[in-house]
């Protein structure tokens, strides 16, 4: 496909998911937030409690039923089309981000795996994904959410690890991010709306209805409620090598679900107590740790010496030589005429011709080409060891252009 439609496909679509994924998560956090801070003191005859609030210059006053008014309303406002649309948006940005170009994007450098073969495991473990959840969750670990929990969430890092062995780190991150997804969206349309219409229709019925389908629906909400943050992490996370391209990566994500979720039980729970309080220091602390660990500082895990390079080190690097790298593995993208057919513009606007801009780039360069070696996407110009590590050693040499 034209790289140019590619590249406003990839906008429009990621502005589009953007928006109804707001939507989604907005409405998500607003009534697990109503919820949790409703005033159950002596309510009402047929009421859990009810709320009083301000906003936007109006005093709202929101009542919920024990399990539902003695007769329907006339107008009743259902929260559905927010979650498929962002589960649409996101399975078309995924198809055209990753699955076009698998090869760039998809595939880990020397895994073997061709394009048709990437694309159906991804497809395959977002399928997979959703119907082990389902299976477990309506199993007898559904009267035990604790232990599902702890068991759903080591499944979850084991398909990260396996998929970070086949995978690119950026192609392991947004799959899980898209089994996640999957699983959110999938409880919104088997189980949370199926669960709501069997209420309306009983009521409409004149009928009791079942309150086994309602708890059933309120533990997937509450799934979903937990599993928001670190999906958000994930959409976000290409921009971030040091966590996707470290060789812990699966670890790190893994660490980042764990804090992103305590906040959020923190967020959950602060209207009854304080008693988690020390959750948001602990997930604080835990961030400073995982930028300590994937440092590239005093850590030779990023590079390879050999005996060309201890010579190029101890002789001293000329740019010269580290430009004829650049511009053979690095500017068939990062070029303002990019020569992959991928690309019409450089990737980022990142551009690598000149002394000078390779001069600014040089932080990017050493990140993504040197220290994460995440760059060349796919390793697509085959950039060896010898070749990072003659830019490494320039680097620390002072990085001077003759």
């Amino acid at each position: 496909m034209d790289p140019h439609i590619t590249e406003w496909l990839n906008l429009a679509i990621r502005w589009a998911h953007m928006v109804v994924g707001v939507a989604w998560i907005g409405a998500s956090f607003y009534f697990n937030w109503l919820e949790n801070n409703l005033n159950r003191v002596n309510p009402k005859t047929g009421l859990t409690g009810d709320l009083w609030a301000i906003h936007g210059g109006g005093i709202y006053h929101l009542e919920k039923y024990k399990l539902a008014p003695p007769s329907m309303p006339e107008n009743l406002h259902w929260f559905k089309w927010e979650a498929y649309f962002t589960w649409i948006t996101g399975m078309c940005l995924l198809f055209v981000v990753y699955y076009l170009n698998a090869e760039i994007y998809l595939i880990a450098p020397g895994s073997g795996l061709d394009s048709t073969t990437a694309i159906a495991l991804g497809l395959g473990v977002l399928i997979t994904g959703w119907f082990v959840y389902d299976f477990l969750c309506d199993s007898a670990l559904g009267k035990k959410p604790v232990l599902l929990a702890a068991i759903l969430f080591f499944l979850l890092v084991g398909a990260t690890y396996g998929l970070t062995q086949v995978f690119s780190g950026r192609g392991a991150y947004i799959h899980i991010g898209a089994i996640i997804g999957t699983i959110m969206v999938g409880n919104v349309f088997r189980v949370i709306m199926p669960a709501q219409r069997n209420l309306v229709k009983a009521i409409e019925e004149n009928r009791a209805p079942d309150p086994a389908l309602p708890a059933k629906g309120l533990l997937r909400s509450r799934h979903n409620n937990y599993l928001t943050l670190p999906v958000l992490f994930i959409m976000i996370s290409n921009h971030f090598p040091s966590t996707y391209g470290s060789q812990y990566n699966w670890l790190i994500l893994a660490g980042l679900a764990v804090f992103s979720i305590l906040v959020r039980h923190y967020f959950n729970t602060r209207h009854g107590s304080q008693k988690y309080a020390w959750t948001v220091p602990i997930a604080a602390l835990g961030m400073i740790a995982l930028a300590f660990v994937t440092s590239p500082y005093g850590s030779q895990s990023s590079t390879v010496t050999t005996a060309s390079t201890t010579e190029a080190a101890s002789a001293g690097v000329s740019f010269e030589s580290v430009n004829t790298v650049i511009q053979a593995r690095c500017s068939v993208c990062h070029s303002a005429a990019p020569t992959h057919a991928a690309f019409k513009t450089a990737p980022a606007g990142v551009i690598l011709d000149t002394a000078d801009e390779i001069k600014i780039n040089i932080p990017r360069i050493m990140a993504q080409a040197v220290q994460t070696k995440v760059m060349p996407l796919g390793n697509l110009t085959q950039m060896t060891d010898e070749e990072r590590n003659l830019i490494g050693t320039w680097v620390e040499q002072g990085a001077v252009i003759q």
